[in-house]
């Protein structure tokens, strides 16, 4: 991965250009300085990334996105975590490896790419999980060609008006689908065992209240862009209001909107994923 990338920081998107290396916080929040919020085995991802023995789970502080109804809000935004070095987070790794994960999960690691590269210099003996919010970089993602095993993105939304007005980025549709369509022509169609994801992209979309049509235009863009069998899609119902919610977003979603969700995805022939 090109330093000068990280220097003055072009990692997400934003390409905010913050000389995280002299101190100055990015965008995301976030300094030179890795830091780590969070780390334990997870048991409520998808079935084929939590198994049996959970997900070993790594929750990166600070985040390239606004939205406003993050449930991590103190972990993307508050610059919750401790910073520590690279070494540290490899023994983490392992000793996530010891307890029984079926994996290495890295949540939103976006704006620490040039880490994750280091990191995986020396590959892990579990498959590696880039677990982030969609809004990646096709060059930082071909820095990690070969290094990351399954890609778990979100798909929030394919319409900038909405990424404008709910994560503040009204290019995200357009980054989002290049680094989705980038994720898998570096791991190809899905691969599993045992239960297990082995290899390839799963895709989230998280249903919103009182917008299932961008919903539905999520759904037509993933069914447009690749065959049954290339990736897995999950459907997400667990929308929960945020302190000062307004307008539609202050409701969960409601019974009838998933129902309308799940039959719309299965319509458009997509059979390879989850519902809740």
């Amino acid at each position: 991965m090109d330093a000068d990338s990280y220097q003055a920081c072009e990692l997400c998107p934003r390409r905010c250009k913050a000389r995280r290396a002299s101190g100055r916080a990015g965008f995301c929040g976030m300094t030179s300085e890795l830091r780590v919020a969070r780390s334990a085995l997870h048991f409520w991802e998808e079935p084929p990334i939590s198994g049996t023995r959970g997900s070993g789970t790594v929750f990166f502080s600070g985040c390239s996105l606004g939205c406003v109804f993050c449930q991590n809000d103190a972990i993307s935004h508050q610059d919750f975590g401790r910073p520590i070095s690279l070494e540290r987070l490899r023994a983490i790794c392992f000793e996530l490896i010891d307890q029984g994960a079926h994996n290495i999960n890295l949540v939103n690691p976006t704006h620490y790419a040039h880490a994750v590269a280091r990191l995986l210099a020396r590959p892990l003996p579990v498959p590696v999980v880039w677990n982030s919010g969609g809004y990646d970089r096709v060059d930082t993602l071909r820095g990690l060609e070969g290094k990351i095993q399954i890609y778990l993105p979100d798909l929030k939304y394919v319409t900038p008006e909405y990424a404008e007005q709910y994560s503040g980025a009204a290019d995200y549709p357009e980054a989002a689908q290049a680094a989705i369509l980038e994720m898998f022509r570096q791991t190809g169609p899905y691969r599993m065992e045992n239960g297990l994801l082995k290899q390839g992209v799963l895709i989230r979309h998280l249903l919103l209240p009182g917008e299932l049509e961008n919903t539905r235009r999520v759904i037509d863009w993933v069914a447009e862009s690749f065959r049954p069998g290339e990736v897995l899609f999950s459907l997400m119902s667990q929308y929960t209001p945020q302190p000062g919610a307004e307008g539609k977003l202050a409701r969960h979603v409601t019974k009838a909107e998933y129902r309308a969700a799940v039959e719309y995805m299965e319509n458009c022939g997509i059979n390879d994923g989850y519902t809740q």
